[in-house]
């Protein structure tokens, strides 16, 4: 039932697609909105001729197929290929495995991560300086 109206429905919107493109213009579309009148904008009353009441019936057709197939269950079961690999799937174990890396003593502490530095400061630590000297220091130079 679903695969025959999904074929009606293709079938209806290709001639609906024919229907259209067969129609001949009104003229104007969206560059007659450059200050001309309003009977030329909204354009005047045709004839209604064949190809009108078939575009008329075909979007009918194709909306009301449309809300069909929404309601139609999906025919046909499921593939060949669906069933061996439910089959061919394990049944789950009773007791899962234990993820790898999981540690099985309790974990060391770990060192604190350190304080975020001052801007300006040396990312480096300085080399030391044996006791009892002061580091060099530059004298101020003076200002004349």
């Amino acid at each position: 039932m679903f695969a025959f109206l999904v074929t009606l429905l293709i079938l209806d919107g290709l001639l609906l697609s024919v229907v259209v493109l067969l129609q001949a213009g009104q003229g104007g579309g969206l560059a007659s909105m450059g200050g001309a009148g309003t009977d030329t904008v909204l354009g005047g009353r045709q004839a209604v001729t064949i190809l009108t009441k078939l575009t008329w019936w075909c979007g009918g057709i194709f909306m009301v197929l449309s809300l069909l197939l929404s309601f139609v269950p999906r025919g046909g079961g499921s593939g060949g290929l669906q069933e061996r690999l439910r089959q061919a799937t394990p049944a789950a174990p009773s007791q899962a495995p234990l993820p790898l890396g999981t540690p099985t003593q309790p974990a060391a502490e770990t060192p604190k991560a350190a304080a975020p530095l001052p801007l300006g400061a040396p990312t480096q630590p300085a080399p030391s300086q044996p006791q009892g000297t002061a580091p060099a220091t530059k004298a101020p130079t003076p200002k004349k």
